[in-house]
Parts: structure tokens; C-alpha cells; sequence
């Protein structure tokens, strides 16, 4: 029986493998079409090329043989295939190798369904990953908080709530709001806590925000929150809100924050 199963799960690696790297052609990864092709796809020998390994290891690999790849390995052919995270952990799991870290093979961006549904929302909505970087919003979120006249690289909620003085102004009770979101994202980074991401992010807000620092160094044990509970409007109206999340993509950590008018 065990060698019938490990015989099907080679299987399943072989036709896994071939069925993406036929549905890749070389314009879709940069490479140079190069004459007739007998079968759709990627040849072999391009998927070994885009992923840095041998040819013949990445053949023997698609063919089921046993052989014994790294991680390093398997990541690698996934990224040379254009695999979404799911794809990828599956690919993981047909190799028997451990599936990559969280933060390691991630997309930036949402399914275009995920943002019409955020579209058609009254209320403020964004998507957050797991560093809680803003990645999507709707109208509502954007007139909120002004996700679309940030740079990238300050559309983050943990820079936001430190390092941000003009939306710290608007918060009438930050210090409470700051610990419950710091006391959520603590909770977050157990599930990456060596990710480099994560660590460059802690060490820059550190530097920028006593307040962070202080907090970071000695953790309280404030009630967990994804949302600013109260914030001053556009037109100058203090506002509470609640706060709902959504799960997204499981593999990535995405998620959605809705947030709701309080009575």
C-alpha cells in the first residue's frame, strides 16, 4: 500500500509539473521563441534555465525519480513556473518537502473579484498582509485614510499609526488605538518571526517612534485590534467604528479589514 501511494504522489509531481510548464509560453517569462514547438509550453530545458538549476536534476526531477531536492530547490522551479502561493505549497507537498516560509513567495496583489466586492462596499475596506502592508482599498478607505497619495512604502498601518503625524492628529484616542493594533501585529509576526521583511520593518519604526520602541521592548497585554476604533473625518466629525476581518488567500495572510459606524 505505502508503495503504491508513494508511487501515485510521483505521479501526481509529474503530471503537476507538466501541466504548468505547458500553459507558460517563453513571451510569458522573457525567453525568445525559437522555432516550432511539437507540444505547448515550456521545454525543460527553459524551466531549468529560468530556475538556475541543472537540467538533468529538474528532469528527474518532473519525472518522479528519487532524488533528494532542497527546498531551495522546489522554490525555485515555482517561481520559474509563475505558481500562486496554494500552487506552490502543493508543489511543496508533492516533493515532501516542507512548505516555504510565509512571507517567502508572495504576490502583491488581490484577485480582481476580492476588489470589486470592496468596491461595492459603502464602508471603508483595504487588505492588509501579513506586515500589514496596505496592498488594496476601496473609495471609502481611501477617502479615510489616504492610501492613494502615499508612496508604497508608507501605505503600511504600523508606519501609519508611529510614524505619521498628521494621522496621529486626527486620532482622538491614539494611545489606545497604537497598543491594541501593536498588541495584533506582535501576534502576526509569531507566524514570520525571522522573516527579513518583518525584522526591517520593526527596526525603521523603532528608530522612528519612541513610542514604538518603548512598546516593543515591553509588551502589554492591551485587547487585540486590526481597525482604528476612532478617527476624525474629512469633515472634522469624530467618528467610532468597528472593526470586522476576512479572510482572502490563507497562503498569503491576506486579509480584509471592514470597518463599520458605531451607534
Amino acid at each position: 500500500m505505502a508503495g503504491r501511494s508513494l508511487d501515485r504522489t510521483r505521479s501526481e509531481l509529474t503530471e503537476f509539473l507538466i501541466h504548468h510548464r505547458s500553459k507558460l509560453t517563453p513571451a510569458d517569462v522573457g525567453l525568445p521563441s525559437t522555432g516550432r514547438r511539437r507540444t505547448p509550453g515550456l521545454r525543460r530545458e527553459e524551466v531549468a534555465t529560468l530556475a538556475g538549476v541543472g537540467l538533468t536534476w529538474y528532469t528527474w526531477f518532473e519525472q518522479g525519480r528519487d532524488i533528494n531536492v532542497s527546498e531551495s530547490f522546489v522554490l525555485k522551479v515555482s517561481k520559474a513556473l509563475r505558481l500562486d502561493d496554494a500552487e506552490c505549497c502543493h508543489l511543496f507537498l508533492l516533493a515532501h518537502r516542507r512548505p516555504p516560509p510565509v512571507e517567502a513567495y508572495q504576490w502583491q496583489e488581490i484577485p480582481p473579484l476580492v476588489q470589486r466586492l470592496m468596491d461595492d462596499m459603502p464602508r471603508p475596506a483595504y487588505v492588509m498582509n501579513l506586515r500589514w502592508d496596505v496592498i488594496a482599498w476601496n473609495a471609502a478607505a481611501d477617502a479615510l485614510l489616504g492610501f492613494s497619495d502615499r508612496e508604497p512604502g508608507e501605505r503600511n498601518m504600523m508606519r501609519l499609526l508611529f510614524a505619521d503625524p498628521a494621522l496621529r492628529r486626527r486620532l482622538p484616542d491614539w494611545r489606545q488605538d497604537a497598543s491594541r493594533l501593536l498588541a495584533q501585529f506582535r501576534c502576526d509576526l509569531a507566524a514570520a518571526p525571522e522573516d527579513p521583511a518583518m525584522q526591517e520593518l520593526i527596526e525603521a519604526l523603532a528608530k522612528l517612534s519612541p513610542d514604538f520602541r518603548r512598546w516593543w521592548e515591553q509588551p502589554n497585554h492591551e485587547a487585540y485590534r486590526y481597525g482604528i476604533g476612532t478617527l476624525i473625518n474629512a469633515d472634522s466629525v469624530t467618528q467610532t467604528y468597528e472593526h470586522t476581518t476576512l479572510l482572502v488567500d490563507e497562503h498569503r495572510h491576506l486579509r480584509m479589514v471592514v470597518y463599520f459606524t458605531a451607534d
